[in-house]
């Protein structure tokens, strides 16, 4: 009688953790930078129908990594629990924190449990009201865990040296096309060509906003922030 095949727990979690980091890589990066007025998130991303960055709640911002569906599944599910508990007690209710314990949770059941993991990382961040409170962000793995990120993070293929080159070039105070430079350059430090605002993605959480705080920074506005002009398309802001 053939013996039952084996793998030891020890393997198991192993491998699992290398096919979820090989998925990630493929992906292309983003970072979030601490600027004076907010946070900035900004993603390699051509698409402009496929977002990588979004809008969860009033002041909360969701980001991901690797691949698409799966992060849009837990997109979908992180605004869906932030209405329910917006709508049952207080608006004030929903914030950053309980949704990264609630991916947390999700990821590493799915991690722990399933056959194959999910191949992303996700960031959640919370915008402060005031200058002198504190942003929130919470970079989720894709085994659940969760680390609590200060003035820059960074996901994606490229994370490690994204994070070197911000640990050597960030300051705390940037004004939005300062911290908007550097957070380009951070993304192309690792690579031999030059992206294009045609190739970002590009979201504000700024706390001067009315309630929502969230806000899309699209080509034309992006081109004078960088410093490339074109002469057939003005500045626009999209709330």
């Amino acid at each position: 009688m053939p013996l039952p095949y084996y793998v030891s727990p020890e393997q198991m979690m192993k491998d699992k953790a290398e096919y979820a980091r090989k998925g990630i890589a493929r992906g292309r990066s983003l970072v979030a930078l601490e600027y004076q007025d907010g946070v900035l998130l900004v993603a390699e991303n051509p698409s402009r129908l496929l977002h990588k960055i979004s809008e969860i709640y009033d002041r909360i911002a969701f980001a991901g990594v690797g691949k698409y569906n799966e992060f849009e599944n837990l997109r979908i599910a992180g605004v869906r629990h932030a209405d329910l508990k917006g709508y049952s007690y207080c608006r004030e209710d929903v914030t950053a924190k309980a949704l990264a314990n609630a991916y947390s949770q999700a990821l590493g059941n799915i991690f722990t449990e399933g056959i194959k993991p999910f191949e992303v990382e996700v960031l959640v961040v919370e915008v402060a009201d005031d200058a002198n409170g504190k942003n929130e962000m919470y970079h989720i793995l894709y085994d659940g865990y969760i680390e609590d990120e200060r003035n820059y993070a960074a996901m994606g293929g490229q994370a490690e040296e994204i994070r070197r080159f911000l640990k050597e070039q960030y300051r705390e105070g940037l004004a939005l096309p300062e911290a908007l430079r550097l957070g380009v350059r951070a993304l192309t430090v690792t690579q031999n060509k030059t992206l294009t605002d045609r190739d970002l993605e590009v979201a504000v959480l700024d706390r001067h906003r009315e309630r929502r705080k969230f806000r899309r920074i699209v080509e034309g506005e992006l081109r004078a922030v960088l410093g490339r002009p074109d002469a057939g398309d003005g500045a626009r802001s999209m709330g």
